[in-house]
């Protein structure tokens, strides 16, 4: 599809607006339960002209409704949750516009894959089908073509023997990891390392007490002996990341592009100032590109964003017009 080609070659946000806004009139004819958030919102679809007046789709209906313009899926992802819970499902028609984003990104932010040892300590994703983000690290190791690279679940001292002996060697080294992991991980041996970047993923996943972003990268940084710790932020629903390179300040590729919403009032944008976290994704051509997540948090004038919490209730308020 024309527009799929487009997505990866945005150079300008006028180039970002004017393919959100083509993607916008595709996904209001193909996705049915969008058409209906729209229309029940009282937005004239030909009356849309800029991002600013797109309506977000809450992240709940990825639970509730199969959001997706195809009538097959070739994979599906997963979100994680507790037992019992409604999972969010993301129906994916075109893998590789996953792949592209996620190895784009990666290439942006850090580099060929190829110039690292690529680590990964994610038990709680790898103990479940469906996780996205397995997907992707999976797919960056292999990438990285070195046979030292792979994932740790619960072999913990194996993992630490290997960042020794990577550090000795002086290999460029990744270790990407869920944030109870790395804690329980420097709670059994302190480092210094000068050669291994640090990127955590975020989660407690209900194994330890949730701490705000600041807490969380002071205790990381002295457990590691490094002066920064990257992040990831992604998620199920969305086919991109956005990464943060130290102090908690996120950057998105072009193909992505973070707004904030009034807490108070979901319909309305705000600007500098604590707020809803909205996504426009335009990898997720095939399934909704404007998403009202549960986070909070706050844009900088350069376009980078921070993630400062997220919203007590279930729902977002506003946004729950038809969510059953």
């Amino acid at each position: 599809m024309i527009i799929e080609n487009e997505i990866f070659n945005i150079k300008s946000s006028q180039d970002f607006e004017s393919t959100a806004l083509d993607i916008f009139q595709y996904q209001y004819k193909s996705i049915p339960i969008y058409k209906e958030f729209c229309d029940l919102l009282n937005c004239n679809y030909q009356s849309v002209k800029s991002i600013f007046d797109i309506p977000f789709l809450p992240i709940q209906f990825f639970k509730s409704h199969i959001i997706s313009d195809a009538k097959n899926s070739n994979k599906i992802f997963s979100s994680s949750g507790t037992t019992g819970s409604v999972l969010s499902k993301h129906y994916i028609a075109n893998i590789n516009l996953y792949k592209e984003s996620f190895t784009n990104a990666f290439n942006q932010f850090f580099g060929n894959p190829n110039e690292y040892v690529i680590l990964a300590l994610l038990p709680s994703y790898l103990e479940r089908e469906g996780s996205s983000l397995v997907y992707m690290v999976n797919e960056l190791i292999d990438k990285s073509e070195n046979p030292e690279s792979g994932f740790y679940l619960n072999n913990t001292d194996e993992l630490i023997e290997k960042l020794n002996k990577l550090e000795a060697l002086g290999k460029k080294t990744l270790l990407l990891g869920v944030s109870y992991a790395l804690l329980d991980l420097i709670e059994k041996q302190s480092f210094q390392l000068k050669h291994t970047t640090i990127m955590e993923t975020g989660g407690m996943k209900g194994r330890r007490k949730e701490m705000i972003k600041e807490e969380l990268h002071t205790v990381l940084k002295k457990g590691f002996g490094l002066s920064t710790i990257h992040s990831e932020y992604g998620m199920t629903e969305l086919l991109s990341q956005a990464y943060s390179t130290g102090e908690g300040v996120y950057k998105c590729p072009p193909w992505m592009k973070v707004l904030t919403r009034d807490s108070e009032d979901a319909l309305s944008l705000i600007n500098g100032k604590t707020g809803g976290i909205n996504v426009i994704d335009l990898a997720n051509y095939h399934s909704c590109s404007f998403i009202a997540t549960q986070d909070l948090g706050k844009v900088n004038d350069d376009e980078s964003f921070e993630i400062l919490g997220r919203f007590d209730v279930s729902d977002i308020r506003g946004c729950n017009l038809m969510v059953q």
